[in-house]
């Protein structure tokens, strides 16, 4: 008898930042759910954003068909991941085993959650405040990441999840954080793009902050940016932001010749 192969690698920091980095920059994926009449499987495109945490957020019309699927058997999978050019089986993509747990309308968690996705896909403000639109924070269990040929991984969700008690501060005060650094430091932003991201000039924004790093958006491009360590509280991000745009201004400004 023949040792079934291990195709797993062992869960490094390489692998958690890829999974990460998927997870923050995604605006759509593809979600599994099972139907409530016959149980079969359906699969269909969402919307898709993360909570501070790095937690899936889909929003989902009551017309849908995975929506009273989600309400009558949370269990669903996530499939994650950007298409690229050449062999779409050579990206990185991730598959997260998850239950889904509609967000209550009116509370504060609905009012957060909103906020970041909105500011994640600016487009859904269209029908976000729909009636029969709801949201649904997909809490997850484990996920299976491919980052290529011969780099598999499976996870915990403790192990790519951002449980920094941190994050609950960062939330309460992200918004104006936001709205400051748009208006204010659009120059420290287009910093943060070229010297972090290796990104070129356009019209970048940021979209949100979260204890391990902040991600910019211009137009359909998104960019995920990681802190060098965890922030601490909301001070520490606006010390950090600043330390980093001072970093980026120096690290981008042309070598001067030896006298």
């Amino acid at each position: 008898m023949t040792e079934k192969m291990d195709v797993l690698r062992d869960v490094d920091e390489g692998a958690i930042r890829l999974a990460r980095t998927l997870l923050r920059t995604a605006r759509h994926a593809v979600i599994a759910t099972l139907d409530p009449a016959s149980g079969d499987p359906i699969a269909t495109r969402v919307g898709f954003s993360t909570d501070h945490d790095g937690t899936p957020i889909i929003l989902v019309s009551a017309l849908a068909a995975h929506t009273p699927a989600l309400l009558a058997d949370p269990r669903c999978s996530l499939l994650v991941g950007e298409l690229g050019k050449g062999d779409p089986l050579a990206h990185p993509r991730m598959t997260i085993s998850a239950k889904a747990r509609e967000i209550e309308r009116g509370s504060p968690e609905y009012a957060r959650i909103e906020r970041r996705y909105l500011s994640h896909l600016p487009k859904s403000k269209l029908y976000a405040s729909l009636g029969d639109f709801r949201f649904f924070r997909l809490e997850p269990d484990n996920a299976k990441l491919n980052g290529g040929f011969g780099r598999a991984y499976q996870l915990a969700a403790s192990e790519w999840l951002s449980l920094n008690p941190a994050n609950e501060e960062l939330a309460a005060a992200e918004q104006s954080a936001i709205d400051h650094m748009n208006k204010d430091h659009a120059e420290a932003i287009a910093l943060y793009a070229r010297f972090y991201a290796k990104a070129a000039d356009g019209n970048w924004r940021m979209t949100g902050i979260d204890a391990d790093g902040f991600d910019l958006a211009n137009g359909d491009d998104v960019l995920r940016i990681f802190f060098a360590e965890p922030l601490t509280s909301a001070k520490d991000m606006h010390m950090t932001l600043v330390r980093m745009a001072g970093e980026a201004r120096a690290g981008l400004e042309p070598a001067q010749p030896s006298a």
